[in-house]
């Protein structure tokens, strides 16, 4: 799952990364309004934490303008700024969720848990598709009862996947979705190639149905 942290004081974005990315959340980070705006049109974000007061602009400009492109990003922001008034403006802009400084890592971790979980799958903790049962609390996954040990990249395309049911996803959507805007510096997606053949590796061993379809030419199918 990928995070994108708008927040212009650096210790605290820094201190942000190093707590989700031992929950086993990919982030990035933008420090300034010109980059945030770069980064949310150019990219796809699981979460987005948005700070409202940045260097070169107001972190409302920057949601407005997430959803004037109708991206689906989850966003929550994470202000200072915790009056009524903002917080009924960011919501009504388009935000998800309203967290306010300063906040404990664990009830950030949770609500971008809780956000994601709305977007991409139902209220449940579990996802359940046939033979395939996935806890996302626990980020387990089994096949009839059976697990099946995953990398983290191969549990992320895995809820990229079913998450996106019946889509054909390119190579590109892939290379971006597991590694950002480092996907530009790739003279090939390869790498792509050898997770998706590894994943359906696993999942074969384990006598699932299929589910998963190379679109040749174009990339790559969860069907169902």
């Amino acid at each position: 799952m990928k995070i994108l942290v708008i927040e212009d004081e650096m210790e605290l974005a820094s201190d942000i990364v190093h707590y989700l990315s031992g929950e086993n959340y990919r982030c990035e980070t933008a420090g300034d309004f010109a980059t945030a705006k770069e980064k949310v049109s150019l990219y796809q974000y699981d979460c987005i934490l948005l700070d409202l007061m940045l260097p070169g602009g107001d972190g409302f400009d920057i949601l407005e303008h997430l959803r004037s492109q109708n991206k689906q990003d989850g966003v929550i922001i994470i202000s200072a700024k915790d009056t009524l008034e903002d917080k009924i403006k960011g919501l009504n802009i388009g935000a998800d969720d309203y967290l306010a400084k300063p906040f404990h890592h664990s009830e950030l971790a949770a609500r971008i848990h809780s956000l994601i979980r709305r977007k991409q799958f139902d209220p449940s903790n579990l996802i359940v598709q046939n033979e395939i049962k996935i806890d996302l609390l626990s980020k387990t996954v089994q096949i009839e009862g059976n697990p099946i040990l995953l990398t983290k990249k191969e549990y992320d395309l895995l809820l990229f996947f079913i998450g996106n049911k019946n889509r054909v996803l390119s190579k590109s959507a892939l290379a971006e979705h597991l590694s950002g805007d480092l996907a530009d510096m790739f003279d090939s997606h390869d790498f792509v190639y050898a997770h998706v053949k590894n994943l359906k590796k696993k999942l074969n061993e384990q006598g699932y149905a299929g589910y998963l379809k190379t679109i040749y030419g174009t990339g790559y199918k969860w069907e169902i």
